[in-house]
């Protein structure tokens, strides 16, 4: 999940960028979505140590760099039900100059809990640093907003920093940790963070 680039998020209203149409996800887009390639490459990871009181977080750098690569997604509709009841989910989609999706937010709201949740954030790795994931998530938020979330949640891997950077800039902060999360997955060793935003 979230592969988006720390230069993806700068204090640019998302709306200015014209190379990009925003849409919400057609069924004639899965086949592209499934097919974006989400690897992503890293010369820093974040190490995780657990205390009894806590986490903290030291970012530390990697040699040779770090080359993720995630597995296939499970295939899901892309077009999720509307705004305002339990679990409503979209997914906004980032189309090129050529009519292709580069890039995509799927996102759910619960209502009992007034949650956004990104599911998942991916922009190909050829239109990263170009605003894109700052688009998606700029149209995520405002989905958000509609459906009366109080806040915005997501899980990134410790070993993305790229992407944690990102969402820093954008106004995420840590808020939680999972040390078995991935366990018996091809992340295994990897640890689970949790960033939220609030949007109140």
């Amino acid at each position: 999940m979230t592969t988006v680039d720390d230069r993806d998020y700068d204090d640019t209203d998302y709306d200015d960028d014209t190379d990009y149409e925003y849409r919400t996800a057609r069924p004639e887009d899965i086949d592209a979505l499934h097919a974006l390639d989400g690897s992503f490459t890293t010369d820093t990871v974040f190490r995780v140590t657990v205390t009894d009181e806590g986490f903290t977080l030291r970012e530390i750098p990697v040699d040779p760099p770090l080359r993720k690569v995630f597995p296939p997604r499970d295939t899901e509709d892309a077009e999720g039900p509307t705004p305002g009841g339990d679990d409503a989910g979209r997914t906004f989609v980032a189309v090129g100059a050529d009519g292709r999706p580069v890039g995509f937010a799927a996102v759910s709201y619960a209502s009992w809990n007034r949650r956004l949740t990104v599911e998942d954030i991916e922009v190909a790795p050829a239109h990263r640093g170009r605003g894109v994931g700052r688009g998606l998530m700029g149209h995520a938020v405002e989905f958000a907003r509609a459906c009366g979330a109080d806040h915005l949640w997501l899980e990134v891997t410790n070993v993305n920093a790229p992407a944690i950077h990102a969402y820093r800039r954008m106004g995420l902060r840590f808020c939680g940790l999972d040390t078995a999360l991935y366990d018996g997955t091809p992340a295994s060793g990897e640890q689970a963070l949790y960033m939220a935003m609030a949007l109140r």
